[in-house]
């Protein structure tokens, strides 16, 4: 196990910056998630803490020690990658076992470990199998069999299941959940895939443009987006993001919004000018009495709830509502939102501090 300390790094290629000045924690145990768009700069960064890149500027700690310049094979890391990188001419056993047969382990110690380890992922039944036959879901089980052999203090996973078929992801998710639970380890993920760092992740990082626009808790950063990019990527639907000219100060604790008076948790930051509302569709329900006004467009029946969406003057919503409740399209209805549920941004896409918001946005 392990704890990583990422301080202002930064990664250059060229004129190109990939990464810019990200810091962020990993607590020892911790399955963590690098998680944003293609391109945002997450891959190199677990390619940084991996060794595999060197930074241009910037530490990386690993258990204390300075490791940012050393190079993968003097820090004590297994890399997983998409593609499961294994060797084609070697069966499963002789794959899982390459790492401590390089190593010098004498043949006894390497057999038990093989065993002990095709035990915990349930293929011993496949060890004498050729890798090149196997599904996509056993292989990757043997990519991470001979990951974890080594046991290494953390492990460094690339969109580890982002090669598989829909239906064996969610399978290998918990099973990839399960397994960190039992070893106890360090794991750091890379995905672009919301849901899966949500269910997964214990910490989430999501980066931008190379640039981490939010850390923390999976559902802090649901429930409190400290920028409308992280309100618009995480959760689906995404958070309603409704914009609006005016004006907030410390203790406001409503805005208006056309003629709508709208509750909003009582503020500790202000700003003025184009300023943004945020509301989850779960928060967002439908009320005839209510000022604020919109016209529904659609719905979408989900079992037990529905997915109302409705034009306003100020942008489009969608509601997240019981699938009893009665909708008809083409029907102007009120809106009421849940006051202490809402985010509010400004011109700048960053959240302001309010009396709800105000622990996970300065911790973040």
């Amino acid at each position: 196990m392990a704890q990583i300390i990422v301080k202002n790094i930064r990664k250059e290629f060229g004129a190109f910056t990939a990464v810019q000045s990200s810091s962020f924690t990993i607590e020892d145990g911790e399955f963590f998630m690098l998680l944003g768009p293609s391109g945002c700069g997450k891959t190199t960064t677990l390619r940084m803490i991996a060794g595999l890149e060197l930074p241009t500027s910037g530490e990386i700690f690993i258990n204390g020690e300075e490791v940012s310049q050393k190079p993968a094979s003097q820090r004590d890391i297994a890399f997983v990658f998409q593609m499961f990188a294994l060797y084609p001419h070697m069966n499963v056993r002789k794959n899982i076992s390459y790492p401590l047969v390089s190593q010098g382990m004498p043949r006894d110690q390497v057999r038990a470990k093989v065993a002990e380890v095709a035990q915990i992922l349930g293929i011993t039944d496949i060890l004498d199998k050729p890798v090149g036959g196997l599904s996509g879901g056993d292989r990757q089980r043997v990519a991470l069999g001979r990951a974890i052999v080594r046991d290494p203090a953390c492990f460094l996973m690339d969109e580890p299941l982002g090669a598989l078929d829909a239906e064996f992801r969610e399978r290998m998710a918990e099973e990839l959940r399960a397994l960190h639970d039992r070893m106890g380890a360090t794991t750091v993920y890379v995905t672009h895939d919301q849901l899966e760092a949500m269910q997964m992740g214990d910490k989430i990082v999501v980066m931008n443009h190379g640039v981490v626009e939010q850390f923390g808790r999976p559902q802090d950063i649901y429930d409190w987006p400290a920028t409308t990019f992280v309100a618009r990527f995480i959760g689906s639907p995404a958070m309603n993001l409704l914009s609006f000219d005016g004006m907030v100060g410390h203790g406001t604790s409503s805005v208006t919004l056309g003629e709508a008076a709208i509750d909003i948790p009582p503020m500790i930051g202000g700003a003025d000018g184009r300023l943004t509302l945020g509301v989850r569709p779960e928060h967002v329900h439908l009320d005839d009495a209510a000022a604020f006004r919109a016209r529904i467009l659609a719905a979408e029946y989900l079992g037990t709830t529905q997915i109302v969406t409705l034009d306003s003057a100020h942008g489009q919503i969608k509601a997240r509502i019981g699938s009893h409740v009665p909708v008809r399209i083409g029907d102007t209805t009120g809106l009421r939102f849940d006051a202490r549920s809402i985010s509010l941004f400004a011109a700048s896409g960053h959240a302001l501090i309010s009396e709800a918001n105000q622990k996970v946005l300065s911790h973040g």
